[in-house]
């Protein structure tokens, strides 16, 4: 059966979250691009607090997604004031997972990357950075439980205007601490971090006040705190856990993946963390419609048109990969003036050059890949999702390892891994989503 759901509605939800990852991508971009005119060991040591950051606040964005595909089934359900007290509690757990991550970045870390992190210098600066980044994590969490409330209402415009703020804070204040311009203190890659925290700081304080000024708090028994239910928490805890670790996985892997890639010099961690940049810019499209297909799905089934799924799914992977393609082919002829952005070093360029045409391909592959994947967690099934995360990272992370230690591969080589994923993480997906196993389910 075709769907009801048109083109248009879909490019409606999607595309404010894909100008929000622009936006977003502004503060990976400029913090890289910055980080590259201090040198080689700032650039590789953000490139491991950055990511190792990333993987802890997934725990944060994955409880949030969760509570964002129950708060799309109770829109298509029409009982919006049972959406409130999902974002109550959702603001209630990530507070207290803030503590938590917290004290994994600013104390965890020192223990956690001693041991793998073999150049002394990338090892403090990493620690530096991430003793200054730690504070973020709690404008962070709250700001994703704003975010699953607008997303799950497909209000997703005020998600591009949070993120412009966002990155217009962080570009101001990278400016300004990284290189101590206008009287501030220079401060290297601890200067990037703190940058990222106030731009975080900016944001919130923009979700909190275009909420007050805009919604109807009655309307959909919002930020009533009076009432704490275990019962609804343990709920929300069943579709928004998997998300969770399986978020935390991903990034952790990814993570690992930059520890081989530093094993096999401070020059190779250095130009893969520009890779890294590039490539989430080439992703700005597939994130944008991976999380409308999130809620659209979730939508669709809270309606009972079921058999709409596999149309819209088809749907939104040919916009997205339309939108990929444009994205790749600016990048691959532009290449030259797009790493210049970030060095002016010849042996970087050089050897980033053959990186870019693998990732250019990985992302291709990532635009069947992740709408797929998002259509199982956003049918509900998230340990489904889950599953299916973890057998795609195990194979992913054998075969990574297996390259760089046995065979010797270089960092070019390496970075096929991403195509691998990719392809895995769609096949997978798409296999779960033709069983029609996932259209019984109910969402309490």
């Amino acid at each position: 059966m075709k769907t009801t759901v048109t083109y248009s509605r879909i490019w409606t939800v999607a595309y404010p979250i894909i100008l929000g990852s622009v936006a977003q991508n502004l503060v990976n971009f400029t913090d890289t691009a910055f980080l590259g005119r201090v040198g080689e060991i700032a650039l590789g040591a953000g490139a491991l607090g950055g990511i190792f950051y990333l993987a802890v606040i997934m725990l944060g964005m994955g409880f949030s997604v969760g509570s964002q595909i129950i708060i799309a089934r109770r829109l298509g359900e029409g009982k919006l004031k049972e959406i409130g007290p999902v974002v109550n509690h959702t603001v209630l757990f990530l507070l207290g997972m803030a503590v938590f991550a917290f004290f994994i970045l600013h104390f965890g870390s020192v223990v956690i990357l001693k041991n793998f992190i073999q150049s002394v210098a990338v090892y403090d600066g990493t620690i530096l950075f991430l003793q200054y980044r730690a504070p973020g994590i709690f404008f962070a969490f709250l700001n994703y439980a704003y975010q699953s409330f607008y997303v799950g209402l497909t209000k997703t415009k005020v998600v591009t205007y949070t993120t412009l703020v966002l990155a217009g804070a962080n570009i101001v204040f990278d400016y300004l601490l990284i290189f101590g311009n206008f009287g501030f203190p220079e401060m290297g890659i601890a200067g990037a971090a703190l940058a990222s925290v106030i731009a975080e700081a900016f944001a919130l304080a923009f979700y909190f006040t275009y909420t007050h000024a805009t919604i109807s708090f009655k309307k959909y028994n919002l930020f009533r705190f009076k009432i704490v239910s275990v019962h609804r928490m343990i709920n929300i805890l069943k579709i928004s856990f998997p998300m969770m670790l399986q978020s935390f996985l991903s990034l952790s892997v990814w993570f690992m993946f930059f520890l081989f890639v530093e094993k096999l010099g401070e020059t190779s961690l250095a130009v893969s963390n520009i890779i890294r940049s590039i490539f989430v810019v080439l992703l700005i499209p597939i994130w944008g419609f991976a999380t409308a297909t999130n809620t659209l799905v979730s939508y669709l089934i809270g309606l009972k048109r079921q058999d709409e799924v596999l149309s819209l799914i088809f749907k939104i992977i040919n916009l997205c990969f339309a939108g990929v393609l444009v994205f790749v082919g600016v990048i691959l002829v532009f290449r030259k003036a797009v790493f210049q952005i970030y060095t002016n070093d010849p042996n970087l360029i050089e050897i980033g050059t053959p990186i870019l045409f693998v990732v250019a391909v990985a992302a291709i592959m990532f635009s069947f890949g992740f709408i797929f994947f998002n259509s199982v967690s956003g049918t509900g099934k998230t340990n489904v999702s889950l599953a299916i995360e973890i057998a795609v990272l195990s194979i992913y992370l054998v075969f990574t390892y297996s390259i760089i230690t046995f065979f010797n591969a270089d960092v070019a080589v390496a970075w096929t891994a991403e195509i691998l994923y990719g392809t895995l993480l769609g096949s997978f997906s798409f296999i779960y989503m033709k069983s029609n196993r996932w259209k019984t389910i109910v969402l309490k």
